[in-house]
């Protein structure tokens, strides 16, 4: 197991796609704590886990045109600090990790609905579904120990590919994604030498937001992920995730450039993985590219 693949697999993302003029640029810093169960297969000697994990992070993005149309490219740089307890073969065991996370590309494209406008243009602009695609890769930047069952990296890369449908009704905007994690394999599994390797898991997402006419907006968000069975060397799979989860978030603008973000979620079904409730806070400021 490794506390990152779990924490990437709940994500909950309202208004991925949603549209923003070209040039805009934008700083995000985020705590959050993530606390609950790690459900081992049953096949491993490894039974209530528990584990309670402080996630930071800072982000940076930037919008641009491509071909007429909107894009996006995000980078988030996270820090973890770990602390996991539960019986290993009826012995009781507690371990703390505390390290960078993997590093996080997003690219996104809004090939219709949204065509690259300046902020005047945006301004004056009616709302408009919106049919986009995107592509995250996570490196293996984080910290990682081949000796060690449990880590904040992965030692392995990741790719997530993922299409996205925004439809707006006057104040209300109702958002599905679907996309699939691919991985390479890890080569220094534990204890060292073992190769872990993962099946794609697929994921689902679906959100319903109102924006307020102070521009603040709440979401609520729900989630489904499943497959991702996992092999180490030659023995028999692991039982499939097939897990669910709901939350909510809250983006209020606190000045002209500057927003606060409130967002919680929790577990309401795990088949195996993690079973996590989340809490995070965020603060973005928003500027623009000065003009010619």
């Amino acid at each position: 197991m490794t506390l990152a693949a779990g924490a990437r697999a709940q994500e909950l993302e309202p208004r991925a796609f949603s549209p923003s003029p070209v040039g805009t640029n934008f700083v995000a810093v985020s705590v959050g704590t993530l606390r609950g169960e790690i459900l081992f297969d049953p096949t491993l000697p490894i039974t209530d886990v528990d584990a309670r994990i402080g996630i930071a992070a800072l982000g940076y993005g930037r919008t641009f045109g491509l071909a007429g149309r909107q894009a996006l490219v995000t980078i988030a740089i996270p820090y973890a600090v770990a602390h996991v307890e539960g019986m290993v073969a009826e012995q009781a065991r507690s371990v703390h990790r505390d390290g960078l996370a993997d590093v996080r590309v997003k690219a996104s494209w809004n090939l219709v609905g949204v065509r690259a406008m300046t902020p005047a243009e945006f301004a004056k602009a009616p709302r408009r579904t919106i049919f986009g695609v995107s592509l995250t890769i996570q490196a293996p930047t984080g910290q990682y120990d081949r000796t060690k069952l449990i880590n904040i990296g992965t030692h392995r890369w990741a790719v997530k590919p993922e299409v996205g449908v925004s439809v707006p009704v006057k104040r209300w905007s109702f958002d599905v994604y679907a996309g699939a994690w691919f991985f390479t394999d890890n080569d220094a599994f534990y204890p060292g030498s073992s190769v872990k390797s993962q099946d794609p898991l697929t994921s689902l997402q679906g959100h319903v937001s109102y924006t307020f006419k102070s521009r603040a907006w709440i979401a609520v968000d729900g989630t489904w992920y499943g497959g991702g069975e996992v092999t180490i060397d030659e023995n028999p799979p692991s039982t499939r995730f097939s897990n669910t989860r709901f939350g909510a978030t809250v983006s209020i603008p606190v000045a002209k450039r500057h927003a606060v973000k409130l967002a919680a979620s929790t577990g309401t079904s795990a088949r195996t993985g993690t079973d996590f409730d989340s809490y995070l806070i965020g603060w973005q400021m928003t500027w623009f590219d000065r003009g010619p």
